[in-house]
């Protein structure tokens, strides 16, 4: 076993000896189990038939993804060779998870994202996708996105790179380019591009910072920074660089005022005061 391998093997028996988020998708499934037989099945095979976090992630993606090109097995088993080299898809899609039930309203218990939330079953794709195209199996990354954009209307290319704390709410339309970046603890919400200018095949896509709040609709435009914890208003078209901790809104987007607290993407609050327009 590489030096690399045992790191990863490590990383997953510290993780399976304690781990909430796992135990609390379980008892997700136990309730559906008890409270909707005609939904038995789909927990049971989805969650409670597998050992591990893992496990269940890469079985309900496969089974989202199967399409008669590449078959579910064909992709679960991409996936579980995947994870042996980047052990921190699952740590990230752990902490995705934990994201959209602190943020979405909507999300009740912690199986609802794995079993049910397009978006975040469209940024755990993505992440997949990316370790394959790190690894050099571009095609299959390829495929990956292709297969997102038509089951989830996710639409992202396997070289972003996106940290971790993501909550995509809805997901549909989000369309991300190649040279894009996402930083940690970010929400987006459904129509959002983060978009190229130009045919330049350099550098020419956001820089998303960490804590960012971006609503739903907004086009962020060219290699621009958005600065950490600010917020982009819905609808905005963002053509220039934003500063951290502030609120831009408009068409093209304009800096009018604070980001309202310290993390916009945490609190998910798009509403635009009075007092903090300046007015």
């Amino acid at each position: 076993m590489t030096t690399s391998a045992k790191t990863a093997a490590k990383a997953r028996a510290a993780i399976k000896s304690v781990d909430p988020v796992w135990e609390a998708v379980r008892a997700g499934a136990r309730q559906i189990v008890e409270a909707e037989p005609s939904l038995a099945s789909l927990a049971v095979s989805a969650v409670l038939n597998h050992e591990t976090f893992e496990q269940a992630l890469a079985h309900r993606l496969a089974a989202r993804l199967d399409h008669e090109d590449v078959s579910s097995d064909l992709i679960r088993q991409a996936f579980a060779e995947i994870l042996q080299d980047f052990p921190e898809i699952a740590a990230n899609a752990r902490a995705d998870l934990a994201a959209t039930l602190e943020r979405d309203p909507a999300c009740h218990r912690a199986i609802e994202p794995l079993l049910f939330f397009k978006g975040y079953q469209a940024i755990q794709t993505h992440r997949f996708a990316h370790a394959m195209y790190k690894a050099g199996r571009r095609d299959f990354a390829l495929y990956l996105q292709s297969r997102s954009s038509q089951v989830f209307q996710v639409d992202i290319n396997p070289a972003v790179v996106i940290g971790k704390g993501i909550m995509l709410d809805h997901g549909t339309g989000l369309v991300i380019g190649e040279t894009a970046v996402v930083g940690d603890n970010v929400s987006i919400l459904q129509g959002v591009t983060l978009g190229g200018t130009g045919k330049s095949d350099q550098d020419r896509h956001p820089k998303i910072g960490n804590g960012v709040l971006i609503g739903a609709g907004a086009k962020v435009l060219g290699n621009i920074k958005i600065g950490d914890c600010s917020r982009v208003g819905a609808g905005s078209v963002v053509l220039k660089e934003v500063p951290p901790r502030v609120t831009v809104a408009g068409v093209p987007a304009k800096v009018i005022g604070t980001a309202g607290c310290a993390q916009p993407a945490l609190v998910m609050d798009q509403m635009v005061l009075v007092h903090d327009a300046g007015s």
